[in-house]
């Protein structure tokens, strides 16, 4: 039996990235899956990969930026499975640009997702998590850390998150509940290929070096197993851990580091219409 057998895993964003590993992941170690994400198709080609493996797969259509989505998908999944085990709060996307081009609606955007996502989730999640004593990871980013040039708005709300998970671990270990701040540094996915109005562009380049980019798979492993462990963090990526490590304990350092950064950041912006 698989090592989360007979458990229920509840993931946002699970279309595409790291959201779609992690489903993949949970089913190949046992677990049923809720899907949620606003691209019904995806979930739906996803699901049928999850139900070849044995698993059952609930696709439940949510946009995490809207009240009530999630309040509904959790009802859906307790009437399907009768429990929520796991909850991955992953769904996100970056807003990039130098703080002059970026607008207060922009920043209102990024936190709508990223930040009141999250609250979302966990509002609509706490109580089956607590009946389930269950774990709830929470995707922040080596951002939520390391400010780069360019990257004011993700990394205030990625550092909310991390603030917020924190607490939470506090908060919810009385009742039996673990929490685990993820932050992962650059994962092969397709966040670098979404603007800052959350449209996605398929055949925009990644500028990332692909030796600098962590698996989606590899990353869907580590959060799983961090998750079981009750892990308080998981850094994801070596280099994530170094930027941390050089962060902590030597924040001078990495100033001459972050002009490269930038170049790659600038590169890699998609143009708004």
């Amino acid at each position: 039996m698989g090592r989360l057998s007979g458990s229920v895993t509840f993931i946002t964003g699970a279309s595409a990235g790291i959201g779609a590993a992690v489903a993949r992941e949970a089913a190949r170690q046992g677990s049923d899956v809720v899907l949620t994400a606003r691209r019904q198709e995806r979930l739906q080609a996803l699901a049928a990969e999850i139900e070849s493996m044995g698993r059952r797969a609930l696709i439940a259509r949510c946009d995490v930026t809207r009240d009530g989505d999630l309040e509904t998908a959790v009802a859906k999944a307790q009437q399907e499975f009768g429990h929520i085990d796991t909850v991955i709060a992953n769904a996100g996307f970056g807003v990039v640009g130098p703080f002059e081009s970026l607008t207060m609606e922009d920043y209102r955007r990024q936190f709508e997702t990223n930040v009141f996502g999250v609250l979302r989730t966990v509002m609509a999640t706490r109580e089956p998590l607590i009946a389930a004593r269950g774990c709830l990871a929470i995707v922040g980013s080596v951002n939520g850390y390391v400010s780069t040039p360019g990257s004011s708005a993700y990394s205030m709300s990625k550092g909310a998150v991390h603030a917020l998970a924190f607490t939470l671990w506090h908060e919810l270990r009385p009742h039996g509940v673990g929490v685990t701040l993820v932050a992962p540094g650059f994962v092969k996915s397709e966040i670098r290929q979404i603007d800052n109005r959350g449209v996605h562009h398929p055949h925009a380049r990644d500028h990332i070096p692909s030796w600098l980019s962590g698996s989606t798979e590899k990353t869907a492993r580590r959060i799983l197993l961090a998750v079981r462990k009750r892990r308080r963090v998981e850094v994801i990526t070596g280099h994530a851990r170094v930027a941390v490590f050089v962060q902590r304990h030597f924040p001078w350092l990495p100033s001459p580091l972050l002009s490269f950064f930038s170049v790659l950041r600038r590169a890699n912006r998609i143009r708004r219409a």
